[in-house]
């Protein structure tokens, strides 16, 4: 088990007070790499644990040297744990993974990073490997290995889109789906698509980029292309799906929030044999005109309870993007506009 391997190649020092009420402890990796690569260049990786948990760290060779308050140097000395376990298992550790893996250890004291890490789903065209970075995303990933419909809903920035389609590629790669179908609605944002140049697959086109570009991250340009050309992988407004009936496909509706509710069963309702689908979206970014109930909100209700559908709820604490977009989430969901009269 991973916590004997843990004791086998680790030394953990008692707690030593210190005069300022602080607590000092060390943290020794038997193997020498293994604690370069933990510590990071020049100790880049211990100062950003340092910022991240509270706890002063420094080190003395082989061995990281920790001062902080009791509970700090708990949660700390996990962390530290937790990436060795991570790093002597083969993982490549980044400045953004340290990150995701103290949100993950706030969240779940308990959690086995090496769980979430290491689960691969995919290889992008740029041979990086594609895995979970949050307790959402894991959960997410293993909703879509055991359900028919899966919801991820959430604000951006999440990877609710870029993880539906990594498994989707996944599953097209060994053979379980026969093709991949990608589905947006087209909602007018200011201006009406009958203004717009060109025909209705041009007009509607700059809606659907943002699904192009998650499958040319994962499979390559030439090849995403390909399959297209090919109609293995279709990319279709929303409108495109009525009357059909989908078999052996993995589907995905993304921004779900601006589907109407008749328009989400429908999408629902075209699923086959050997199917399944998987829906995205943010229902506090809702483009809908306000008479208009969104489709998203309302099988939240409707679905919640039915064997085989499952909804994955993500928050600002599983944005994976740049780190100012958490800090943009988190400052518009706790804005309060001039004259708004607290709840």
């Amino acid at each position: 088990m991973k916590v004997h391997f843990l004791k086998d190649h680790l030394q953990l020092n008692d707690h030593l007070p210190s005069g300022d009420n602080f607590l000092r402890q060390s943290f020794e990796p038997t193997d020498a790499k293994l604690a370069h690569a933990l510590f990071g260049q020049q100790n880049r990786h211990l100062r950003q644990i340092e910022r991240l948990t509270g706890v002063r760290t420094s080190s003395k060779g082989t061995t990281a040297l920790l001062e902080g308050s009791g509970e700090a140097l708990v949660f700390t000395t996990r962390l530290l744990e937790e990436l060795c376990s991570l790093l002597a298992k083969g993982f490549s550790l980044r400045s953004p993974d340290i990150e995701y893996a103290e949100r993950i250890l706030r969240m779940d004291a308990s959690a086995k990073l090496a769980d979430i890490f290491l689960d691969t789903v995919a290889i992008s065209s740029r041979n990086k490997a594609i895995s979970p970075k949050s307790l959402a995303q894991k959960a997410y990933l293993d909703a879509m290995r055991g359900n028919d419909v899966v919801f991820g809903i959430g604000p951006a920035g999440t990877g609710k889109t870029y993880l539906a389609m990594a498994m989707a590629v996944a599953r097209l790669k060994k053979k379980e789906i026969s093709r991949i179908v990608l589905v947006r609605p087209a909602v007018e944002a200011g201006e009406k698509l009958g203004f717009l140049p060109g025909d209705i697959t041009e007009k509607v086109n700059p809606y659907l980029r943002p699904l192009y570009d998650a499958l040319f991250d994962l499979m390559g340009f030439d090849r995403g292309q390909a399959l297209i050309d090919q109609g293995i992988i279709e990319v279709a407004p929303l409108a495109f799906m009525r009357g059909r009936t989908l078999n052996d496909a993995f589907v995905i509706l993304d921004e779900a929030q601006n589907t109407t509710a008749e328009q989400m069963k429908m999408f629902l309702t075209r699923l086959g044999f050997g199917s399944r689908a998987v829906i995205t979206g943010d229902v506090t970014q809702i483009d809908l005109p306000s008479a208009r109930i969104s489709g998203l909100v309302q099988v939240m209700d409707i679905l919640s309870h039915v064997d085989g559908v499952k909804f994955i709820s993500f928050t600002d604490m599983d944005v994976v993007r740049h780190p100012i977009v958490q800090a943009i989430v988190r400052a518009y969901d706790s804005h309060k506009p001039a004259g708004s009269v607290n709840a």
